[in-house]
């Protein structure tokens, strides 16, 4: 541990005293090697103080090892004065120096170990290959069959029976039971003993914003850092480009570098002229090696790098992987970081480094939709039918071993099929099972699924896949990757239809901790951050301590905003105008008594609130039932005679129009005047508008939601995640785990739903929880500790309608307006916050 750490870090301006607190609390997170959970308001500048925190302890971190490495230096230099006969021992002859710092110590014996290892690996691997061949097992008498089969096939009919180009579709030949990891070019060296920040969040623009502040920042000019992206975001060779789908664009991309591969290698002399094979002209080992170069020497953000890429005439996508071992900070999405195989590929090595995860509020449910899989019918039938032909067209010229494996494929395939009923009438319904009991139903439970993935992955990996992979393989390949997963952490969800090609087959995983354990067993410290962390109970159980995680490494920092308390005025309405309780259960909400009284709330509040309201309501159904409702009997009339009333499209196309009209339409009543008072927006909860657009000053100075929005209790993979969390998880106070989460999961889209108005420190805003139900304890602990501190519960209409009302006037909001900081001028600003919406 270091000595106290000086809370004044390097900033662009004079950080708020949040600020200063959540940078010292990042860096001694950091320092001690924990894993940290940090919860900053968005408007609070979290972004900056990420940076600066951070990029604070790495540059300390650094400027250590480099004093014990001149200590070190001067010591041997000493030493060898002294001693002028040791001159010429080589480095470990000497025996261990106590005068070596730990971390040159264990480098040096990991180094031998790691030696020793890959030679006993040759050993065993080499002892297990005579073992295996020992086995007379079905699948062996089966190989030799086949082998035997292709020498006489290839004996009559070399070279027979294909036409001009055909060669390059043979698979090359593949052994499964060669256990050597195939080279990958990207991976960086493992003997680079250097600290490195990953920095991931969910979209591309939010990297791109990160990288601004970056850019911003009193580290912009002696800091390295390398955005890594999708081939759809860096590609700027324009043929590939222009097929649009990121599968195809993928499928391209590789091929392109195997005809480069042949083409340098220069290949076998072929039997017959055929064309020439298209290579893309920006993957080139010179302008590879400049464009990485010239990326390290500057800060840049995605569309800045695929400016270098057109000027160095180098693949971005390519020249950014090879610079990520000698970059201090790797910028990159949810993705490439929380998946183990893109994480390899991309030459991501986390031993011994910090991760930031941002916007990490929905961590849990990101990690498990990326490991969950979905395969249809259709996509069975169609691989099927493609790997069918290509097996009958080229049997005669497949080696035995990739023969083997394409009728395992095949017979897999069949299996799934069969599960979804095959051709014949198909039941209704939907199935819930255990991944054991799915591989017996389906009659592959004797099949190394394993060995099956590795083939088809081998391809992927030698950069050979002659079998073009467009999606209904690569559907097959995740379904089946997705199925090598623990039987307790993970059920299939079997959904049948009228038609096979309508019925589908779902990997649901229960327990995403087993793959963010290497992330966080790995890594030297992990920081999980976001806006609206809360609530974290299930985040800690479910994620961290699942995980394997110590409970004493975990830590948790959580400011509050720097809006002043008066700025926002949290209600929570118990009961209508007219006496009416409030409480929208599933029961009672589409009663027509409930939506009357939730029209006269926001009929009374159109009278008194200036500006644009957002009202979120828990399910788009719901919303059109209430707006049919309300137009039948002229609540909605009065409401459009106060506002303009706007409706959150269901298409995510036509969301930039919306909010474009909606803010227009405010800014003309605020100037103009007239009748009107401004706009009122419907949305709903977890939809487009919920979260990544920001709400900020006149575009919502009242924020209404309108019941708790729970999710769907009947659904089957909700219930099969309860009935796992219940079995393997403690009970949480007087809550089953079960129900806690359902709970939490309505919580946490709250949160993140009322946070959408208050953006800066000069921001204000009323939110009105339209339920009863929030004033319970328990309920009111998972709000944000900045909201909850100022909510007050109103048991009547009258006193929450007046509170509303004074907080509204024109004196409240000049009295506390504050000129926003540079650092939130972005945030403030409705139009700079439409590229999110593409995303």
């Amino acid at each position: 541990m270091v000595e106290a750490v000086d809370s004044r870090f390097p900033f662009p301006f004079e950080p708020y005293t949040i600020q200063k607190e959540f940078m010292e609390a990042l860096y001694r997170t950091l320092e001690d090697s924990k894993i940290g959970i940090f919860e900053s308001p968005t408007g609070t500048g979290k972004s900056l103080s990420l940076i600066c925190g951070a990029l604070t302890w790495l540059q300390d971190f650094e400027e250590r090892k480099k004093q014990e490495a001149a200590r070190l230096l001067e010591n041997r230099a000493d030493t060898v004065a002294e001693h002028p006969a040791e001159k010429k021992l080589t480095p470990g002859q000497d025996g261990s120096s106590s005068s070596e710092p730990d971390w040159i110590t264990a480098f040096v014996q990991k180094k031998a170990e790691r030696d020793l290892v890959d030679k006993l690996k040759v050993a065993s691997h080499e002892s297990q290959y005579q073992s295996r061949n020992a086995l007379a097992s079905d699948e062996d008498e089966e190989a030799r069959q086949l082998l035997e089969l292709s020498k006489e096939c290839a004996e009559e009919e070399q070279g027979a029976g294909l036409e001009d180009g055909e060669e390059e579709l043979l698979v090359a030949e593949y052994e499964s039971d060669d256990d050597t990891k195939p080279k990958n070019r990207w991976v960086s060296s493992p003997d680079i003993p250097c600290i490195q920040i990953y920095y991931c969040s969910r979209t591309h623009s939010q990297l791109a914003q990160f990288v601004h502040e970056v850019q911003k920042s009193p580290f912009a000019e002696n800091i390295s850092l390398v955005s890594l992206g999708s081939r759809q975001n860096l590609c700027i060779n324009e043929e590939v480009r222009r097929l649009g789908s990121v599968q195809l664009i993928n499928d391209r991309c590789m091929e392109m570098q195997k005809n480069k591969h042949e083409k340098s290698s220069g290949g076998e002399p072929k039997r017959r002229r055929s064309k020439p094979k298209a290579v893309c002209p920006f993957y080139r080992h010179e302008a590879l090696q400049g464009l990485r170069d010239e990326a390290l020497v500057k800060v840049r953000d995605i569309e800045q790098l695929v400016a270098l890429g057109h000027e160095t005439k180098g693949c971005p996508y390519y020249g950014g992987r090879l610079a990520v071992p000698a970059a201090q900070v790797i910028v990159l999405p949810y993705q490439t970081l929380l998946h183990e195989a893109t994480r390899r590929a991309s030459g991501i090595r986390l031993k011994d480094q910090v991760v930031i995860i941002d916007e990490a509020h929905n961590l849990t449910d990101t990690i498990t939709c990326i490991h969950s899989s979905e395969v249809t019918g259709a996509q069975l039938c169609c691989a099927h039918s493609q790997l069918s032909q290509y097996v009958g067209r080229y049997r005669n010229r497949l080696k035995a071993k990739n023969l083997m494996y394409l009728k395992q494929i095949l017979f897999v395939v069949e299996g799934l099929v069969r599960v979804l009923g095959g051709g014949k009438n198909i039941p209704q319904g939907t199935e819930m099972l255990t991944i054991n009991n799915f591989l017996f139903k389906a009659q592959i439970d004797n099949i190394n699924l394993f060995k099956v993935i590795q083939h088809l992955n081998q391809k992927v990996a030698d950069e050979e896949k002659q079998i073009s992979m467009a999606s209904p393989m690569m559907q097959v390949e995740g379904f089946l990757f997705a199925l090598t997963n623990a039987n307790k952490d993970g059920r299939l969800v079997i959904q049948r239809h009228g038609t096979l090609a309508q019925c589908s087959l779902k990997f649901l995983l229960l327990n995403p901790a087993v793959h963010f354990a290497p992330v966080l067993k790995e890594c030297r410290a992990v920081i999980i951050a976001g806006g609206t962390m809360q609530p974290v109970a299930d985040f800690k159980e479910q994620l961290l301590l699942s995980a394997g995680v110590a409970v004493d490494r975990i830590t948790e920092f959580c400011c509050g905003h720097v809006i002043p308390p008066e700025n926002i005025l949290p209600i929570v309405l118990c009961n209508g105008p007219s006496g009416q309780e409030l409480e929208f259960t599933f029961q009672n909400r589409e009663t027509p008594q409930m939506m009357d009284e939730m029209g006269r709330v926001l009929a009374n509040l159109m009278n008194v609130v200036p500006g644009g309201v957002v009202c979120f309501f828990p399910s788009y159904e719901y919303e059109r039932r209430a707006l049919a409702h309300w137009e039948s009997t002229g609540i909605l009339a009065r409401l459009a005679a106060k506002k303009k009333i706007f409706q959150e499209p269901k298409k995510a196309s036509q969301v930039e129009q919306v909010l474009t009209e909606y803010s227009r339409c405010i800014q003309n009543c605020r100037q103009v005047g007239g009748a009107l008072s401004g706009a009122l927006l419907f949305s709903v909860v977890g939809g487009k508008m919920s979260e990544g657009i920001n709400f900020s000053d006149d575009l919502g100075r009242c924020v209404v939601m309108v019941g708790m929005p729970y999710p769907n209790i009947k659904s089957p993979e909700l219930q099969e995640k309860m009935a796992y969390l219940d079995k393997h998880m403690p009970q949480v106070g007087r809550q089953s785990p079960g129900k806690a989460l359902v709970e939490n999961l309505c919580m946490k889209a709250v949160n993140q739903s009322i946070g959408r108005a208050i953006r800066h420190r000069g921001d204000y805003a009323s939110i009105l929880l339209l339920d009863r139900r929030y004033s319970r304890p328990t309920t009111l602990h998972k709000l944000p500790e900045w909201i909850r501190r100022s909510t007050r519960v109103q048991p009547t209409f009258g006193p929450a309608f007046a509170s509303i009302r004074k907080v509204s006037l024109p004196s409240w909001p000049a009295a506390k307006l504050l000129t926003p900081r540079p650092s939130e001028s972005s945030v403030s600003t409705f139009s700079f916050l439409f590229p999110k919406c593409r995303y």
